[in-house]
């Protein structure tokens, strides 16, 4: 079964001009790639378990960091 999580959160204007920006000057990007890579390395980042002790914290280790990698080179096609 899939879970559909939906993400409405404020973030601060300076960031929201920012990505705006940024987004402008990179048409290949958008808001969702944007923020799948940004809470991915996130994710990454602050890994509580990277030992590998729990399988499921590895394959979740593993799982995230397929969506960072795949959210950094997607080309549009």
């Amino acid at each position: 079964m899939s879970t559909t999580v939906s993400i409405l959160a404020e973030i601060p204007e300076e960031l929201h001009e920012t990505l705006k920006n940024y987004l402008d000057l990179h048409p290949d990007w958008d808001q969702d790639r944007v923020f799948a890579a940004a809470l991915s390395l996130f994710l990454l980042q602050n890994a509580s378990d990277r030992s590998g002790a729990s399988s499921n914290a590895s394959q979740n280790y593993r799982s995230t960091a397929k969506v960072y990698l795949n959210a950094l080179f997607q080309h549009s096609v």
